[in-house]
């Protein structure tokens, strides 16, 4: 049986209050979509400006490692989908469960990012870590700048959702009420942040 949503002041109503929370969501995840927007708008007009410096570049990041971090993290969305309509129908165990597939998941991206970055390290692909080995080319530099950024903004979002996720899970287990909103909140930013990637996989890892 699914949980009672726990009114808070000033909300008198249910209804309003899930409203009220959906929309603080939205309008957080609006100044999100702008950061990373930016981001992207400076990667397509390098795109576009300096298309050889560009493809060079992308060619020197590992393309199968991010492919297969792409298949990590939206197997994680999915796992937080599961957990949230568990949540909605008050299946506590399924709701842990899936829970913690998806922070294990997302530790599991985090970690072949690490990985990922050791070997850019190594071939000197990290301005701030190998700065001799980054390539002359400004139009080339500016690129991997952007990779590095750009994947960085993103392992940090990605770490406070698993934060958020075994939070959540930690009121489940402790079998807090009401937590069918908090699940759809934190799947609302999870799946905010596996959508980024999906536009940096492309962006960075396939121009080439």
């Amino acid at each position: 049986m699914a949980e009672r949503l726990r009114l808070r002041e000033p909300f008198t109503d249910a209804a309003q209050q899930a409203a009220a929370d959906r929309m603080g969501m939205f309008v957080f995840l609006g100044t999100e979509v702008m950061l990373f927007g930016g981001i992207l708008a400076v990667a397509l007009v390098d795109r576009i400006e300096h298309p050889d410096a560009v493809i060079a570049a992308s060619s020197r990041l590992d393309l199968w490692l991010g492919a297969i971090n792409t298949v990590v993290l939206l197997t994680s969305s999915l796992a937080m989908a599961i957990a949230t309509v568990a949540a909605r129908q008050g299946r506590r165990k399924a709701t842990l469960a899936a829970l913690l597939a998806t922070a294990a998941l997302g530790l599991a991206f985090l970690g072949l990012k690490g990985l990922e970055y050791a070997q850019d390290t190594a071939e000197g692909l990290i301005p701030v870590l190998a700065p001799p080995a980054v390539p002359t080319d400004p139009a080339q530099a500016l690129f991997l700048n952007l990779y590095l950024t750009a994947t960085g903004l993103h392992a940090v979002h990605l770490t406070i959702g698993i934060g958020l996720v075994l939070w959540l899970a930690g009121r489940i287990a402790r079998r807090r009420p009401a937590q069918a909103m908090t699940a759809e909140l934190t799947g609302l930013y999870w799946h905010f942040v596996d959508i980024v990637w999906v536009f940096l996989y492309p962006v960075l890892y396939l121009v080439r």
